[in-house]
């Protein structure tokens, strides 16, 4: 009996070549991240007299360093995602202030605190290089994070009213909701703009990983910190390195991580019909016939659902008294008693600055914002014209999307503002006016936003939908008008929303230009804050965000807000 027991779980788990190469494979990874952790940690003094080494052959350590702040990065945005995009999509109250919070902070450009954030992580680590790390890693969080929470957002805005009667009906307690409708449905964008705002986080490296404070110059070991070094020297061997490690590193993620994800999200897929092609990747398939991982799995969940469990029995065991609803608006009348006396002494603060400047200026400063948003506008049209038709393309047509994936994972996480020195010589060359030249400037950094919204849009088409457009014999412009865009429409206004968002924050960089000893500047508000920051000119800063971010939430909620309302209302799947 006993040796058929053992003979039936050796058939059972079948433990075979793709367990090993799991096993070995998450044993390395373990390792070199233990070894690339233990850089993190040294002292600051060591940390002062070290410098960034040229060496080609330092680059694979570079990059696994880069790459580890990527990741850390990566977790502290999803786990923000989860709980700032659940509170703001079911408490209506602190909706009003949670999302244009969001739309805020994506705009105005956080790169310009991070000396200040610097000393405040130096502080909680004195005397180790960690402070530093972490400052470099919240810089990185900042370029991915907004753009993930607005997707979980708006998905469980979006969600069916049949699905949330089915989730009130088998009283769904909020860890079973979360894991269950919430987290399932909004898988498919959440995993494609998860993508674009780690592509979005490498934008960041350069300026987060070569940090100037205190009147020293940081340097944290990086392929960014590498890269603005190589720069810096016009090395340009080291450059074209650099360069060639990124790709290559953009293209190891994206084998390894990105495109079994995107396999694994298509089971998520509301549809009744099953696809005749989806989404493929070797390392997904690895993984699926790994019994090692399957078992982990099981384990893992039972794991979790016993402790939701758990814990719903405790918290329906232990019924504390309720406190009477006098004392619970006393109580939040206190809170938002301090916030609003906190916001009001930054606001008094800004007020007697701003007191300084004349009422001309003040004026003028609006019209200059008036401009950007103008400008900010156009370039956000321009990229859905080219993205809607591309992004449809490629989400419609996996064997495409194999191919085009890793490439547009290229293109978008390549840092932008290096290809300005050479769009400053075209515009030098050919005499083309700044005020126009500065929109494709802006589009460089944000039309890839809009692009991957439209691709996760098209991948979440329902199979049946399609069949039944096959079977009416609907030509191609009655496929776009019923079925193509109203179903990505959604995606597209969330995809529009952090695309300008994006293109206020790159206004600061693509208004003014140089190359060598010329300089181009275009009329608007990001030239305004650049020179005012050049300057340091405070009272001219704190006018200059304020504009920016007054129209920022104007935009917004009287236009984009405005259309995503539409599209929850007319294109929502029921």
């Amino acid at each position: 009996m006993k040796w058929n027991g053992f003979f039936q779980m050796k058939n059972k788990y079948k433990f075979g070549f793709a367990d090993i190469l799991v096993i070995i494979t998450l044993l390395s990874i373990l390792y070199i991240t233990a070894h690339l952790s233990m850089g993190m940690q040294v002292s600051f003094s060591q940390a002062e007299h070290s410098s960034i080494s040229l060496d080609p052959m330092n680059l694979p350590y570079y990059a696994g360093r880069s790459l580890l702040r990527m990741f850390i990065a990566f977790g502290a945005s999803l786990l923000f995602t989860f709980i700032y995009g659940r509170i703001a999509a079911y408490n209506r109250t602190a909706e009003k202030l949670m999302i244009p919070a969001i739309d805020i902070l994506q705009s105005v450009p956080v790169l310009g605190f991070l000396s200040a954030t610097v000393m405040m992580f130096m502080a909680l680590f004195p005397g180790s290089l960690l402070g530093v790390e972490c400052a470099s890693i919240f810089a990185i969080f900042t370029g991915q994070v907004w753009n993930m929470t607005f997707s979980f957002y708006h998905s469980i805005q979006s969600i069916p009213r049949p699905l949330n009667e089915a989730a009130s009906i088998h009283r769904l307690g909020s860890w079973s909701r979360f894991t269950k409708l919430e987290l399932p449905y909004s898988m498919i964008g959440l995993v494609w703009n998860s993508m674009m705002s780690f592509g979005g986080g490498w934008f960041f490296l350069a300026a987060s990983e070569s940090i100037s404070v205190l009147n020293q110059d940081i340097q944290l070991p990086g392929i960014g910190s590498y890269m603005a070094k190589a720069a810096d020297q016009g090395n340009v061997p080291a450059i074209i390195y650099s360069i060639l490690t990124m790709i290559l590193l953009i293209c190891l993620v994206d084998q390894l991580f990105w495109r079994p994800l995107v396999a694994w999200s298509q089971k998520f897929k509301n549809e009744q019909s099953e696809s005749n092609e989806v989404p493929k990747s070797w390392v997904y398939d690895i993984l699926k016939r790994a019994k090692f991982i399957q078992d982990v799995q099981r384990q893992v969940s039972t794991f979790l659902s016993d402790l939701a469990t758990t814990m719903r029995n405790k918290s329906a065991k232990v019924q504390l008294p309720k406190p009477p609803s006098v004392v619970m608006k006393i109580v939040k009348g206190i809170i938002w008693l301090i916030i609003v006396l906190w916001i009001g002494k930054f606001m008094y603060e800004a007020v007697l600055e701003i007191r300084q400047l004349r009422s001309h200026e003040l004026m003028e400063v609006l019209l200059l914002g008036l401009k950007t948003a103008l400008r900010v506008f156009i370039a956000t049209i321009l990229a859905v014209i080219w993205t809607v038709p591309v992004g449809v393309m490629i989400g419609t047509n996996p064997k495409l999307s194999r191919i085009a994936q890793p490439i547009v994972q290229v293109l978008a996480s390549f840092p932008a503002n290096m290809a300005f020195p050479l769009f400053t010589i075209l515009y030098l060359k050919f005499g083309i006016n700044m005020n126009i030249g500065a929109i494709p400037l802006m589009m460089l950094g944000t039309q890839w936003y809009i692009l991957f919204n439209v691709i996760a849009g098209a991948m979440a088409i329902p199979s049946d939908l399609k069949e039944a457009a096959s079977i009416l014999r609907l030509n191609r412009r009655q496929t776009w008008k019923k079925l193509i865009l109203p179903s990505i429409f959604p995606f597209l206004i969330t995809g529009c929303i952090t695309a300008s968002g994006g293109a206020w924050n790159a206004s600061i960089v693509s208004e003014i230009v140089s190359w060598k000893s010329d300089t181009l500047e275009a009329s608007g508000l990001g030239t305004y804050i650049a020179q005012a920051t050049t300057n340091g000119d405070w009272p001219q800063i704190i006018w200059g965000i304020f504009v920016m971010c007054m129209l920022v939430v104007i935009l917004n909620r009287f236009f984009w807000r405005r259309l995503y309302t539409i599209s929850e209302k007319k294109y929502n799947l029921e």
